[in-house]
């Protein structure tokens, strides 16, 4: 593929590398390889550690390293600055929302203890996890976002009654796939804000829902972008995910990206309309569960990543987008190894 060739290109660090800390590990075991792939490019001596607060997570089997850290609360800060450099740690990438106030928080601390981290501004970040705020900075900013209120009288045209509207319950923070509530009757839609902690409700819309891999470089500018159908969707995850080689498409959601303010890798959710009208959902500012289908398609988000903590130019190593769609099946492997005795 074109992006891999890309890589290739580029000189290896001359300068000794700095580890790569992967925190909330989990079991994202194809993030994992793809960081892997990416940090070979820049030098063959860089590991990957695995952070996670559970020692028994998956995804250690498949990392150079494990840490079984302590929570990302700001108590801690100290300690996990000084184990990332007894361990020559580098680089951290978070991969839980749950993390990532903490991560931004504390970038330059991070940053000037040698240690680059990959997330946004915390302003920009506070916008994506909170989707009542990223609705209405997206709306200031003249977005096309999906209306969003904390009560159905707050919506458009919330003022004539219609028996056959339709609405959408979700958390205000956070993913909350599981809380969500689709298509409902009004009555229903009440109903099931009661079971939520802070309901906020949208209008229901027909259209295809798709979701776009983005990287935003420190120059707040887009660096590549490919969109992609959502096919399968197992608790809010695509596990069988198609690209849209669409410039035209690309072209009109490029901006949109840069005007959320976000740096690093994105996620950004938007419905298409019959009529070619486009709705933004919401943003997820970190790697994506289905992304590394965006790094096949040329969204080298790691790789980019690394240039750019390194000090290279990103402009060495352009987006090249994969020359016809392409589609990612996630299913289940089992990896046998032996055991030494």
């Amino acid at each position: 593929m074109a992006y891999e060739k890309s890589r290739a290109a580029a000189p290896p660090l001359s300068r000794g590398p700095g580890h790569v800390l992967i925190s909330s590990v989990a079991a994202k075991v194809p993030l994992v390889r793809a960081v892997r792939a990416a940090a070979q490019c820049l030098h063959p001596d860089i590991k990957i550690i695995g952070g996670d607060m559970n020692g028994a997570c998956l995804a250690q089997h498949f990392t150079d390293g494990f840490w079984q850290m302590p929570a990302t609360s700001d108590e801690h800060l100290p300690h996990i600055i000084q184990y990332c450099q007894e361990q020559g740690i580098g680089h951290i990438i978070p991969t839980r929302d749950g993390e990532l106030t903490f991560w931004s928080r504390h970038r330059e601390a991070l940053a000037e203890a040698g240690i680059a981290v990959l997330v946004s501004a915390p302003e920009a970040v506070q916008r994506c996890l909170d989707k009542l705020d990223f609705a209405m900075f997206g709306a200031a900013q003249g977005l096309p976002v999906i209306p969003t209120a904390r009560s159905l009288d707050g919506l458009p045209g919330s003022s004539e009654p219609d028996s056959t509207a339709g609405f959408v319950v979700k958390e205000q923070y956070g993913a909350g796939s599981l809380s969500l509530g689709l298509n409902l009757p009004e009555a229903a839609a009440l109903a099931h804000a009661n079971l939520l902690q802070d309901p906020i409700f949208q209008p229901f819309m027909t259209g295809q829902e798709i979701s776009v891999d983005a990287y935003v470089d420190r120059r707040g500018t887009v660096r590549g972008l490919v969109p992609r159908t959502r096919d399968v969707v197992v608790h809010g995850e695509s596990q069988v995910t198609t690209t849209l080689p669409d410039p035209a498409l690309v072209a009109r959601l490029t901006p949109m990206v840069e005007a959320l303010g976000l740096y690093g890798p994105l996620v950004l959710q938007a419905l298409l309309h019959d009529n070619g009208d486009l709705q933004i959902i919401e943003c997820n500012c970190r790697f994506g569960g289905a992304s590394t289908l965006g790094i096949a398609a040329g969204v080298d988000s790691f790789f980019w990543f690394l240039q750019e903590a390194a000090g290279g130019d990103l402009d060495e190593f352009p987006f090249q987008p994969a020359a016809g769609p392409l589609r990612q099946v996630r299913a289940a492997a089992d990896v046998v190894s032996p055991v030494g005795l």
